[in-house]
């Protein structure tokens, strides 16, 4: 059976990556690390076989691609379907402002409720479909070919629980870490997991993407 080969690159650190400010759909740009971990990413994917390179179109995860797409004299081609996670009314708080003014809505986000949606954004399920649609109708269009998909956190953990048949509640123990190299098979059947976590061509820990749950309380964004 024909399958697609995937790899998938969270975008470069940022500012609010480093405040743990919810970025959710808000375009912030790369800072000085994210850009030097987006050409280091480039760098480590020079000599592989891509056919297309993909990117939400948000400024963090498009400056990345355009790293990557710099070594392969290919296109960066915008979809708007790998977006973060809408976070509606959380965007722009830090983790401990939800929690002091929102106390609620944190707890069922960080229990990671399913059907909860800050005002404005995604629940979990809605923006599981979205991916899943998105990298089905990506990876399809692919069949016997390697593209790379450069987006967000939320992707990057989609993807991983979708490969391991992990469901949307299960306490996170994987690392999303900024520029990381991961790396997946699609078939018609589903998502493999080839490799994950790749962070060997940066230069210090790139920062981990740990979606705050009951059992993380100390987490990075």
């Amino acid at each position: 059976m024909e399958a697609s080969r995937l790899i998938a690159v969270r975008h470069g650190e940022t500012d609010w990556n480093v405040g743990t400010r919810i970025q959710g759909q808000t375009d912030i740009p790369l800072n000085a690390v994210g850009q030097r971990q987006a050409r280091r990413a480039g760098a480590a994917l020079a000599h592989e076989p891509i056919a297309a390179i993909y990117a939400s179109d948000l400024s963090r995860a498009w400056q990345t691609a355009e790293a990557i797409a710099l070594h392969h004299g290919l296109p960066v081609i915008a979809e708007p379907g790998l977006r973060e996670r809408a976070f509606g009314r959380f965007e722009g708080l830090s983790f401990a402002e939800i929690d002091a003014t929102l106390p609620d809505e944190a707890r069922r986000w960080r229990q990671r409720d399913p059907e909860f949606a800050p005002d404005r954004g995604e629940t979990l399920i809605e923006f599981r479909k979205r991916v899943v649609e998105v990298t089905d109708r990506l990876a399809a269009a692919h069949l016997g070919e390697q593209i790379v998909l450069v987006a967000h956190g939320g992707q990057m953990d989609v993807l991983y629980r979708l490969a391991t048949h992990q469901d949307l509640q299960a306490p996170r123990t994987w690392h999303l870490g900024n520029a990381a190299i991961n790396r997946l098979l699609w078939t018609p059947q589903g998502l493999g997991l080839v490799g994950w976590a790749d962070s060997a061509h940066l230069d210090e820990a790139a920062l981990d993407d740990h979606i705050a749950d009951v059992t993380e309380l100390s987490v990075k964004k």
